[in-house]
């Protein structure tokens, strides 16, 4: 699914005709918290989650806050539903075993950084890491899930788009209403190449991350370049490279967590070899290809950067304490 244009405009018609189906996804949302359970693990939960449907740079916010934990010698791991996978769970993720289509993209690739379990029961998921060592967790996702009971929630958002037209799913691109959402957060967490200084917190700290690629030798200034990705927002990726020098002579945006299918690839390395160009994706379209044709694809690694991170630290300090 791509996200509709009127998502970002909140005079678009369509957006106020939806508006009242909107406001009933909210009422379910809030219904759905309420209920609970709630449910401590008897180690710190941190939940990184968005308020929009769609990537907002979660998985890379992920990445950060176990490296961040690693080097505090905790042990995290870290629980996902697996979106787009068949498991239900709960069930470790092993890359020599799991593909995407199993587990999803996105724990997939976490799983390189922290051991990382996809469960749908998000408690169940908990209950087993916990028993395999885990100290602290991180919840992939779950903001909206109200089984567990978090010790830090960090909502994160696209420094560009912000929290879009302000309507709720289908009139706008919210889970939730802001004001509500952020009333049960820790922090809010922008990733952009600008700080979008006109973005509400409601009173929340305002943490500003970059995305920056990782140093890996490749010179993108020479060659022809066909770039595709399956994330929330392609765009991104495609000014990423374009910054580095590359020459994206074509580029096709999927959509998010679009399975990448042998038909799909054959087409695309078909164009590309008209093209004269090399196909190249993000790191969490790669672990979508099957292994047998990775090599027939670059990937750009990405880290994420956080500025004026002082509020985060003395958060993790007041979560992790002994």
């Amino acid at each position: 699914m791509r996200a509709p244009a009127y998502w970002n405009n909140k005079n678009d018609l369509r957006a106020q005709l939806l508006r009242p189906l909107g406001a009933l996804y909210a009422f379910g949302t809030a219904r759905r918290l309420r209920r609970g359970p709630h449910a401590r693990m008897g180690v710190p939960v941190i939940c990184v989650g968005n308020l929009s449907a769609g990537g907002t740079g979660k998985t890379p916010t992920v990445i950060a806050l176990a490296e961040r934990l690693r080097d505090r010698h905790l042990t995290p791991h870290i629980v996902s539903r697996g979106y787009g996978g068949s498991e239900q769970g709960p069930i470790e993720v092993d890359p020599s075993r799991h593909s995407a289509a199993r587990v999803g993209d996105a724990p997939l690739l976490l799983s390189a950084f922290a051991r990382t379990w996809v469960a749908h029961d998000r408690q169940a998921g908990a209950q087993a890491a916990v028993a395999e060592g885990a100290n602290v967790i991180i919840l992939d996702d779950g903001f909206q899930n109200p089984q567990l009971a978090k010790d830090l929630s960090i909502i994160v958002v696209d420094a560009q788009v912000g929290f879009g037209n302000g309507y709720c799913i289908p009139a706008g691109p919210l889970r939730e209403p802001v004001a509500r959402g952020l009333a049960r957060a820790d922090m809010v967490l922008s990733i952009g190449s600008s700080r979008p200084d006109h973005l509400d917190t409601h009173g929340l700290p305002h943490l500003h991350g970059v995305l920056t690629p990782l140093q890996t030798g490749m010179d993108w200034n020479s060659g022809r370049y066909m770039a595709f990705a399956g994330i929330g927002r392609p765009e991104k990726f495609f000014e990423t490279l374009r910054s580095l020098g590359a020459n994206l002579v074509r580029t096709e945006a999927l959509a998010d967590h679009q399975p990448l299918s042998p038909a799909l690839l054959t087409r695309l390395e078909r164009e590309a070899r008209s093209l004269g160009a090399q196909l190249v994706t993000t790191e969490k379209d790669a672990v979508r290809i099957a292994p047998r044709d990775r090599h027939k694809v670059l990937s750009l690694p990405v880290r994420l950067q956080i500025e004026d991170d002082v509020a985060l630290d003395q958060s993790l300090d007041r979560i992790t304490a002994v």
